[in-house]
């Protein structure tokens, strides 16, 4: 047979042959699509210049570390002026003990001389009743009794008094203690802000500021993710959409290169509820359908996957 003639006898095979592994190849996955993470963006807390921030690009990060200060210093100084007012209002306040100590000490002195003159009056009763003594004198015992009980009554009233009084001044003056504590309060609160402090533990992806620069409150620093686990977004036609269910375990694979591919386990997390057109660079298992769903499956990360590659699920 004539070469050319076998040829020709021979392209419908070779592209019913090239159709055939193409549409074999679209048949090996059924949806296809991105790696993403959850990024924290971590922004400044306080207006100040970055004494310190010691993040770079790659680092792993615990949660709860502290990578950075921000000059709080203004804060500081405030802290510490509030703080020296408290102390002035204490040398304010007056102490009350000494002189409340001495008016317990008259009255005790006159309470003696009262008790005296009662044992005084008894005896010249028992006098007058003998003939011993005279009526004038126990006249001037009662008199002296009754001029010590008046006495004592006017000083427990002077104690009450000054017990009042002194009370009501240092009440008065401690009252300011309140503002002036929450000022410290608020102080401190700025300066704790001035802390960067690692809110999610992660891999950082992008550092947005420099030792040395100012810092504005919710400028952003760095941006922050958790590697360990990766969400792969893929589309699904409506009509693959009944075919899955939340949590149910898919196969997602990789590109390994030389025409290999690397299998990892995952999970549907989530399925969106509304559709929206197919984005320019996702491939879908029907490549006319031009509505599709968002999906999420949730893949471990054995440190080979990145954000951003390519993916393809099967189930």
């Amino acid at each position: 047979m004539n070469p050319k003639i076998h040829q020709y006898l021979m392209l419908p095979v070779l592209a019913a042959l090239l159709l055939g592994s193409c549409s074999q190849k679209n048949d090996e996955y059924d949806a296809s699509g991105n790696f993403e993470a959850d990024e924290t963006i971590v922004s400044a807390r306080q207006n100040g210049q970055l004494l310190s921030f010691t993040v770079r690009e790659g680092d792993t990060l615990a949660r709860g570390a502290v990578v950075g200060q921000i000059d709080v210093t203004g804060a500081t100084l405030q802290k510490e002026q509030a703080q020296a007012s408290i102390q002035a209002l204490h040398q304010r306040t007056t102490d009350p003990r000494p002189q409340l100590e001495l008016v317990r000490k008259q009255i005790a002195v006159q309470q003696a001389q009262l008790d005296q003159q009662l044992r005084e009056k008894a005896r010249t009763q028992r006098l007058v009743a003998a003939d011993a003594a005279t009526t004038k004198q126990l006249d001037d015992i009662n008199s002296m009794i009754d001029q010590l009980q008046r006495q004592i009554s006017v000083s427990r009233q002077q104690l009450a008094v000054q017990e009042t009084v002194i009370a009501n001044q240092n009440r008065s003056v401690l009252s300011e203690q309140s503002p002036l504590q929450k000022s410290v309060a608020q102080y401190e609160d700025q300066v704790s802000k001035g802390v960067i402090v690692n809110p999610v533990g992660g891999t950082v992806l992008t550092k947005y500021a420099l030792e040395g620069e100012m810092a504005t409150t919710g400028k952003a620093l760095y941006k922050i993710a958790n590697l360990d686990t990766l969400l792969l977004r893929a589309y699904i036609t409506g009509t693959q959409l009944p075919h899955i269910r939340l949590g149910q375990q898919v196969t997602v694979r990789i590109d390994a290169g030389n025409k290999a591919y690397k299998s990892y386990p995952g999970a549907i997390t989530w399925v969106s509820d509304k559709s929206e057109f197919t984005p320019k660079t996702i491939q879908t298992k029907d490549e006319r359908a031009n509505l599709v769903y968002a999906m999420k499956v949730r893949v471990k990360n054995d440190g080979f996957l990145k954000i951003g590659m390519y993916a393809e699920v099967k189930w």
